[in-house]
C-alpha cells in the first residue's frame, strides 16, 4: 500500500539569535552560517515527511537579499514542496528580525534537494505528497518546472562544444570587454 503524507505535516520552523561567532569583521553573519541553518532545517524537514533518514543531493539558488546583523532574531521555514520517488525538494525561507525595532526582514529563499535513505544507504521511496490548497500546487509545478530546467541545463552543458568557433568567438569577445574594463 502506497503511503502519503501532507504538507502541513512536514512544516517546519526554527529560530536562533544571531552572535558575534557567527559573524564576520563588519558585524554581519556568514553566508556560510546561514547556509548551514538552511541544511539543518532541510534536513529535518525531509526527515520528518519521510519517515528516513535524507541527505542532500542539491541546493538551488541561494541569493543573500538582505544582510543579517548580530543581534537579529533568524527565522528559517521549511515545507516539502514536491516529491518524486526517493527525493523531496523542500523549501525554505529565511527571514531576520531586530529584536528592539520589530522590523522584519526577508533574507533569502532557496530550494533543497533531498533523498532519502535507508539504514544500508540506498534510497527510499517517499510517500507521495497531497496538495491542500492552490498555494500549494503552485509550489508542486515550481518544483516540476525546477527540475525539467535543471535538466535542459545538464544537457545544454553536456552537449556545448568548447572548441567550436561561436564559442572561441564568445571567448575572444569577453576578454576584449574583460581588458577594457581593466583599463
Amino acid at each position: 500500500m502506497e503511503t502519503a503524507n501532507t504538507v502541513e505535516a512536514s512544516k517546519i520552523t526554527l529560530s536562533e539569535l544571531m552572535l558575534p561567532s557567527h559573524s564576520n569583521f563588519s558585524g554581519k553573519i556568514h553566508g556560510g552560517y546561514l547556509l548551514k541553518l538552511m541544511d539543518q532545517i532541510a534536513f529535518a524537514c525531509a526527515s520528518k515527511y519521510s519517515g528516513c533518514y535524507c541527505v542532500t543531493a542539491s541546493v538551488d539558488t541561494v541569493d543573500f537579499l538582505n544582510p543579517v546583523d548580530v543581534g537579529e532574531l533568524v527565522t528559517l521555514k521549511a515545507s516539502v514542496n514536491y516529491v518524486g520517488n526517493t527525493s523531496m525538494i523542500v523549501g525554505i525561507r529565511v527571514t531576520s528580525e531586530d529584536i528592539r525595532t520589530g522590523i522584519v526582514k526577508h533574507c533569502n529563499s532557496s530550494y533543497f534537494t533531498m533523498v532519502a535513505k535507508d539504514d544500508q544507504g540506498n534510497n527510499v521511496k517517499v510517500p507521495r505528497l497531497i496538495l491542500s490548497n492552490m498555494n500549494e500546487v503552485r509550489r508542486f509545478y515550481d518544483g516540476i518546472n525546477r527540475i525539467n530546467n535543471k535538466k535542459k541545463h545538464k544537457e545544454l552543458e553536456h552537449n556545448f562544444d568548447y572548441k567550436s568557433k561561436e564559442a572561441l568567438k564568445n571567448l575572444e569577445n569577453f576578454n576584449v570587454v574583460l581588458s577594457e574594463k581593466l583599463l
